[in-house]
């Protein structure tokens, strides 16, 4: 009996007090840790350990996968691995967010900060899992390539989208950015950074439609 005693005081002494969840750019950390906490059963730290690898935690909004891992009686670390967001667009009061090859990640009722909002795509349906069904596929081309090498160039854009002549035309806190109707994409997205920093606190348009060889300029207005 003493035996038996002691044995439940030392698995009760695994009591989970603390998840400390790595940083994150789109999840929110906050409900990441309380779906943790709500996996643990009788708030124990090996339970919830021994759960987790059994049966990973799944369906938290904007999270591809997440590891857990045991740092003491009390206390667990969660490392996030984050959906690729590439961009999202607006339907029907939700914004579905989609990779860098079109594929439809999640959706949410809120802008999501940092991620591209993009506007003139045409869409009447659409599934977690599937390439987002665009009417115009040139138009989605030029997005997917726009959203590509953003990532490529690591840079910072806000929004993207089409004008009534078919224009590309991206933003950058206060600044437009006039791309013209893409034919010169990866020159420009390759430059756009460095000229960026150059701009930086200033507002206006930067007009890159010519900017067609290593030695082309761009004016800013």
């Amino acid at each position: 009996m003493v035996l038996i005693l002691g044995l439940y005081a030392y698995l009760n002494s695994f009591k989970l007090e603390e998840v400390k969840v790595s940083e994150c750019e789109f999840a929110n950390q906050e409900l990441i840790a309380a779906v943790v906490k709500d996996k643990a059963f009788a708030d124990n730290t090996l339970a919830l350990c021994l759960t987790c690898k059994l049966k990973p935690v799944e369906g938290i909004q904007f999270v591809d996968k997440i590891e857990i891992d045991y740092l003491s009686k009390n206390t667990v670390s969660v490392t996030v691995y984050e959906k690729a967001l590439a961009g999202c667009v607006e339907y029907m009061n939700s914004y579905i967010y989609f990779d860098k090859d079109g594929i439809v990640l999640d959706s949410s009722s809120e802008m999501v900060p940092g991620v591209p909002f993009i506007k003139g795509l045409e869409f009447d349906r659409w599934e977690v899992g599937k390439k987002l069904p665009i009417e115009d596929e040139r138009r989605f081309k030029a997005i997917l390539s726009v959203t590509q090498l953003i990532e490529k160039y690591n840079l910072d854009i806000d929004g993207i989208k089409f004008t009534a002549s078919n224009e590309l035309v991206l933003t950058h806190d206060k600044i437009t950015i006039e791309l013209g109707e893409g034919e010169y994409l990866e020159l420009q997205m390759m430059n756009l950074g460095s000229i960026l920093e150059g701009l930086e606190g200033k507002e206006g348009t930067l007009n890159m439609k010519d900017f067609d060889s290593e030695d082309a300029t761009a004016s800013f207005k």
